[in-house]
């Protein structure tokens, strides 16, 4: 019987492959939105960050999030991504 395969994603942040389940999804919606996806299931472009406050302080300090969007990112997008990440620790 073979093993069930986890998926990996991608940190933005630390660039490092880990399992997606210790990791937070982001997610740009098809309206533009950007929001922290915690179902993993939301319609739109993912970006996967550490559930870990210095790769939340690296994102946001080398603006890996614009770079995954393509698009600027409001300082609002990362206070409520740091609420969200408090909600894991």
């Amino acid at each position: 019987m073979a093993t069930k395969k986890i998926p990996m994603r991608m940190c933005t942040a630390c660039r490092e492959m880990k399992p997606k389940a210790q990791l937070i999804r982001i997610v740009k919606t098809p309206e533009g939105e950007i929001k922290p996806d915690v179902t993993g299931k939301l319609n739109g472009r993912g970006a996967y960050i550490c559930k870990d406050k210095q790769c939340f302080e690296r994102a946001k300090k080398s603006n890996a999030l614009a770079k995954a969007f393509s698009m600027q990112v409001l300082p609002e997008v990362y206070e409520r991504l740091s609420k969200e990440l408090e909600n894991f620790e």
